[in-house]
């Protein structure tokens, strides 16, 4: 069995695979990493692993994960699924490396644009000869509330709402309704782009503001919520079977 981890700023999200199944998937603190691993190793047949972090990891962590099981760190050195044509190979996030793995492993053949709305919004763009193009990156919907407030005097901290407010009739609701207008528009728009430039254009949102997203904008997508960790684990079974 494979074990995928993905390591964010605050969190760790983790899954099992059983060849391409996925079987288990649980999300911790950054901070139970090992112990999490040491107990599924004695409930799961786990032989190797593929690591991918966005954040600082010591050294001495990566030695005791591989005394464990042997695992694989995520970067563009990797042997990949996919054709790597981006001008910056070395500052393309593994996040991204990984959302394209997935487009290529669930979609071959197809042109593929898969959105992750989390921390920051990337849009990461792979043909149907399975080439990777790049994409965009911008704000996600928590760093927009937060830079409204931390930019000017007067306007408050939010939390983002569950649904638009139909006016902006204080402000409170006139930056709700600015904020997640304006993301669900770009988001409506990007989509919109890929779709004039190319043809049979599939589309796959995922990552934390999927759902939320994937109520309000209209274009035709496909909601993941573990295409990242897919895209993972078909990265390191193509390693493995080098």
């Amino acid at each position: 069995m494979n074990l995928v981890i993905d390591i964010g700023n605050t969190q760790i999200k983790t899954a099992i695979f059983d060849g391409g199944s996925l079987i288990h998937r649980e999300n911790f603190p950054n901070d139970l990493l090992l112990d999490m691993i040491r107990m599924w190793k004695s409930k799961f047949s786990l032989r190797r692993g593929i690591l991918s972090h966005v954040s600082r990891i010591d050294d001495s962590v990566i030695s005791e994960l591989n005394e464990m099981i042997e695992v694989l760190v995520l970067d563009h050195t990797l042997r990949l699924p996919f054709t790597n044509l981006y001008g910056t190979p070395h500052t393309l996030g593994v996040d991204r490396l990984a959302l394209a793995a997935g487009a290529v492993n669930k979609y071959p053949g197809k042109n593929v644009l898969a959105i992750d709305a989390g921390s920051c919004i990337t849009f990461d763009f792979l043909n149907s000869k399975s080439e990777y193009l790049g994409g965009a990156i911008s704000p996600g919907i928590e760093m927009r509330y937060k830079a409204v407030n931390a930019f000017t005097a007067n306007l408050p901290l939010l939390s983002p709402e569950v649904q638009i407010p139909s006016q902006g009739n204080s402000t409170e609701n006139a930056i709700h309704r600015g904020i997640l207008n304006g993301v669900v528009n770009e988001i409506d728009g990007t989509i919109a782009q890929y779709r004039e430039e190319n043809l049979n254009l599939t589309v796959v949102l995922t990552g934390g503001d999927a759902n939320f997203l994937a109520n309000n904008i209209k274009s035709s997508i496909f909601a993941i919520p573990n295409f990242l960790l897919e895209g993972l684990n078909s990265i390191l079974i193509h390693n493995i079977e080098e």
